[in-house]
């Protein structure tokens, strides 16, 4: 490696330094991303050398540094993209990587078992058994195979991925394996495999090997896969909703054969009308069907539970879910509406209220946050309007710091999207978890359940249409192909955006 190469990522630094200290939008945006620590006065230019490391996918400066003099700068970027592309699951970025250099991961054992390399792995534990334990980075080997998401690339590897499996167990991994998640829950070799990988065949390997399906993760992220494979293992193995969101979770999608599911394997209902929302208000707010209300009923749901001195019917109807509202209504249940209330429900009927505005002192607490909540359903734009025009906030962050817009983005809504652009957001604002609105988009493209049938492209494209900057790092990042390649075009045509 030269150092020039070197060099120019410590000019990268220096010149991030000063667009900090001048307040830069895109500079202060980059630090929100990448805090080097809590307090951000006086930051020196250390903190920046650290901002550019993590924007390559190293840990600290001294260890992107040391992989750059070993290896020389470029591969060892190379080689941090492709460990970064298989621990999140981007397989189209790591083939493209592998095609580039296919001795990239040659030696790397975590690698090696990520991309079901049996004879490496073979190989590398008959010289050194102890390897199947060891920590490589931060995750142990056979999380590193649980995690990989290279199956769905090449599915005819199934073989050789049972068998490392094999390997690693006999020479002492843990089928109960985990790693610190970014919330403080621990996430399984289990949920590697079923929740976050959607790969049944090591998943059923793991339950048959001693796996606990009660890791706390995997239930609820079997909800999400599109299909019901995983609960069907994860209920067969023993797992029990009791406790976890999954319930609450197949409702956000409406799916009535996992709700069924989870509901005949609780040995109780109180889940249902308890915890930190209450089951009808869930499929209220979720825009369940008058089916999967009449099932929470038949299982128990209390009709007249409130919810943060919200009533169930009051809330349905707050919400624009007249079926729900209809399933409750068909039961007996009745409600008075605030005037709060009635003018949201107003707004939710399709009617306008002019000259009239909601008084935010007597809002309830779920009600104050309804246009991020709603705006991911159907046809819910006009509903939206209406809720401005009565003086809902547009540009209210959630409790995890994501902004309306944000979520358009992360949904892949681009006319939504475009509504809230026109209203003139913050586009400097970075969430709670580190995310801009271009990278939330990204994230959206990725692991947004219903991105198959979303337009992320296109949100991109009004994200830098309103003059959002655009790292460089970004582009090389970008787990999808189409998108990685918009971004490059967009990059070569507009050079002055590019940060």
């Amino acid at each position: 490696m030269s150092d020039t190469s070197l060099d120019k990522l410590r000019l990268d630094a220096k010149l991030l330094h000063r667009a900090w200290i001048a307040r830069e939008p895109w500079a202060v945006g980059r630090v929100r991303q990448h805090p080097p620590r809590k307090d951000l006065t006086n930051l020196v230019r250390a903190d920046f050398l650290f901002i550019i490391a993590q924007e390559n996918g190293f840990a600290s400066w001294p260890r992107l540094k040391a992989e750059a003099e070993r290896t020389g700068l470029d591969r060892a970027a190379r080689l941090q993209r492709l460990k970064v592309a298989l621990a999140h699951g981007q397989v189209d970025l790591a083939e493209s990587l592998l095609a580039e250099t296919p001795d990239l991961p040659d030696g790397l054992f975590g690698l090696e078992c990520a991309l079901y390399r049996r004879a490496a792995v073979e190989q590398a534990l008959a010289a050194r058994p102890e390897l199947a334990v060891q920590q490589l980075g931060p995750r142990t080997p056979i999380l590193h195979l649980s995690f990989s998401r290279w199956i769905h690339k090449c599915p005819e590897l199934e073989g050789d991925m049972l068998a490392i499996a094999d390997l690693l167990v006999e020479h002492g991994a843990d089928v109960n394996d985990g790693l610190p998640g970014p919330d403080g829950h621990r996430l399984s070799a289990l949920y590697g495999a079923i929740g976050h990988a959607d790969n049944m065949a090591l998943g059923e390997w793991l339950l048959d090997h001693g796996a606990d399906p009660n890791d706390g993760e995997s239930l609820y992220h079997a909800t999400e896969l599109g299909h019901h494979g995983g609960l069907r293992l994860l209920l067969a193995a023993g797992a029990t909703p009791e406790g976890t969101n999954a319930l609450f979770r197949a409702m956000d999608f409406n799916d009535h054969v996992a709700v069924g599911m989870l509901l005949e394997a609780y040995s109780g209902i109180e889940d249902l009308n308890r915890g930190a929302i209450t089951a009808l208000h869930h499929a209220a707010r979720r825009g369940c069907d008058r089916r999967m209300a009449e099932m929470l009923l038949d299982a128990g749901a209390d009709p007249e539970r409130r919810w943060q001195d919200t009533h169930p019917l009051a809330f349905a109807k707050v919400y624009g879910n007249a079926q729900v509202a209809a399933a409750l209504e068909a039961r007996g249940v009745i409600c008075d509406l605030s005037r709060e209330e009635a003018l949201l429900v107003r707004a939710a009927e399709g009617l306008d209220s002019p000259g009239d505005c909601v008084d935010p002192d007597r809002l309830a607490e779920p009600y104050r946050n309804i246009v991020r909540e709603i705006l991911h359903l159907p046809d819910r734009l006009d509903h939206l309007q209406r809720l401005i025009a009565i003086g809902l906030p547009f540009d209210a962050a959630d409790a995890h710091g994501v902004t309306p817009v944000q979520i358009a983005g992360w949904e892949g809504l681009p006319e939504t999207m475009g509504w809230l652009l026109s209203l003139r957001p913050d586009l400097g604002h970075v969430n709670g978890y580190g995310g801009t609105l271009l990278s939330t988009i990204l994230h959206g493209s990725e692991n947004n359940p219903a991105r198959a049938d979303r337009d992320h492209e296109a949100c991109l494209r009004l994200a830098l249409e309103a003059g959002v900057a655009l790292p460089r790092h970004v582009i090389t990042a970008t787990g999808r192909s189409d998108l990685r390649q918009f971004l490059s075009d967009w990059a070569e045509a507009r050079p002055g955006q590019v940060v």
